[in-house]
């Protein structure tokens, strides 16, 4: 007995040299502890007896004051568990069954029967499977075989048992374990077989056989570098300059920089990389791969012709120039040396009263009776027109031609586009873009007036110039 104490503290020392310990780290466990037998649950004929007598251990149990269990057990995944256990005991309080009263029994001491077990386990541990740390409680169910005294035989067994774990590697381990006799009989003697019985286990579980090549605290199997010491973070590799970027990441291993640039610095903390930096000295924006920009204006200063006014940079950092000062640059004004409105690209709009004064001129246009030519004394109004149209070169208009009701419609359509096309032709022949121009006829669709009277149709004969928006 002595032998097996001896042997339990040197397991002791062993285990607590051992690294930290999870189950999937450390797969093997060795536990060592006392154990107690109780051969009370064959006898009681009741559930209910059973359970009331199971913690009668003054009356009922048999317990081995040193260590006299050992089990050596490893972890195959999944909460799941092999493991197997031998242990020793002296039986001092037997449950006898031959009494002279059916259903009763007495316990007697049947003068210290040696008692054996070696026992095969199969275990799942409950505490695996809801992700708990410290309370553990488990299953198991295995097979095994017991020698009491002159008597042997095969058993099955199944319990329940729970670890309470002190450190992620030593634990408080209990467990109770039924087990079923191959060789029970009606009416048992004291030592001419073996009673199925209850065995109970107390004792300490301690975890090991995980590696550590390199010994910075991760084992090897979850260690991206297991041959070279690093930090947790980084899966067991090393970040030589602590910036915080593992070595095989870092582009600059040896000077500490950002993650954002692959560990490499920015010295100006302009947000480019030094390698990167085209003036790594000084700060400057990323579009000008970090050169400054004085101005502002998106142009580097070394390429910037006026690096102290901003500018576009299709007009090399110097500003657009605006000659006629009306809000809208040169490049953009269709009317640079005449200031204009910006809603009118940079030309001066029309006003309300040319226009009223181009439809005046408009109206007194004279044709030639039938014809789309002119009387002479229209020359000075078309001119005066031309003159009009001049002043606002970014403006268009339509030409509509009118006709009184006399004569076919389809006469009078067609003399109305003839006259309006001569006023658009004579128009642009005296310098006036085409294509600010159009023309149209209405024959005597629209009047503005009677065509009864001579008066009415005079008026309805005309021609009108209409702004185009």
């Amino acid at each position: 007995m002595k032998h097996l104490n001896k042997l339990f503290a040197a397991a002791c020392l062993f285990v607590g040299l051992s690294a930290q310990a999870q189950d999937s780290n450390n797969p093997w466990a060795i536990a060592f502890g006392t154990n107690a037998v109780d051969t009370r649950v064959s006898a009681a004929t009741k559930f209910e007896d059973q359970i009331s007598q199971y913690f009668n251990v003054e009356d009922n149990w048999n317990i081995l004051p040193s260590i006299s269990y050992i089990n050596v057990s490893r972890h195959v995944g999944s909460g799941f568990s092999v493991g197997v256990t031998g242990s020793i005991n002296k039986i001092k309080r037997f449950v006898n069954t031959r009494t002279t009263i059916p259903g009763e029994y007495v316990v007697t001491n049947p003068g210290d029967l040696s008692y054996y077990a070696a026992d095969g386990t199969i275990k799942y541990s409950l505490g695996t499977a809801f992700g708990w740390k410290w309370f553990d409680p488990s299953v198991h169910v295995g097979g095994g075989y017991v020698w009491l005294e002159d008597a042997n035989t095969g058993i099955v067994e199944g319990g329940l048992g729970v670890t309470f774990w002190f450190t992620e590697m030593v634990g408080l381990s209990l467990q109770s374990t039924y087990k079923q006799s191959f060789d029970e009989r009606l009416e048992r003697g004291m030592a001419n077989n073996v009673p199925s019985h209850m065995q109970h286990f107390a004792g300490l579980t301690f975890k090991f056989g995980g590696k550590d090549t390199d010994g910075d605290g991760i084992y090897d199997k979850d260690d991206a570098c297991p041959e070279v010491a690093g930090l947790k973070q980084f899966n067991g590799c090393p970040d030589t300059d602590g910036d915080g970027i593992v070595d095989g990441s870092d582009s600059c291993p040896e000077v500490a920089g950002l993650a954002e640039f692959q560990g490499c610095p920015d010295t100006d903390g302009d947000g480019i990389a030094d390698k990167d930096d085209a003036c790594p000295e000084v700060a400057g924006p990323k579009s000008l791969n970090g050169c400054p920009d004085a101005d502002g204006d998106g142009v580097a200063d070394k390429d910037d012709k006026c690096p102290d006014v901003k500018g576009p940079k299709e007009n090399g950092g110097c500003p657009w120039p605006d000659t006629d000062g009306d809000g809208v640059l040169d490049k953009d004004d269709k009317c640079p040396d005449v200031k204009g409105t910006v809603a009118n690209n940079g030309c001066p709009e029309i006003t309300e009263e040319h226009i009223m004064k181009l439809n005046a001129y408009a109206k007194t246009i004279l044709f030639n009776s039938g014809k789309a030519t002119f009387q002479q004394q229209t020359y000075p109004v078309l001119q005066s027109i031309v003159g009009i149209l001049k002043e606002y070169p970014s403006s268009r208009f339509t030409i509509e031609g009118h006709t009184d009701s006399d004569g076919k419609d389809a006469m009078n359509q067609k003399l109305s586009e003839d006259r309006a096309a001569a006023v658009k032709n004579y128009l642009v022949e005296n310098g006036i873009a085409f294509d600010r121009l159009s023309s149209i006829g209405y024959g005597e669709t629209k009047p503005i007036d009677t065509n009864k009277t001579k008066k009415g149709k005079a008026n309805n004969r005309r021609v009108e110039v209409k702004l185009v928006k």
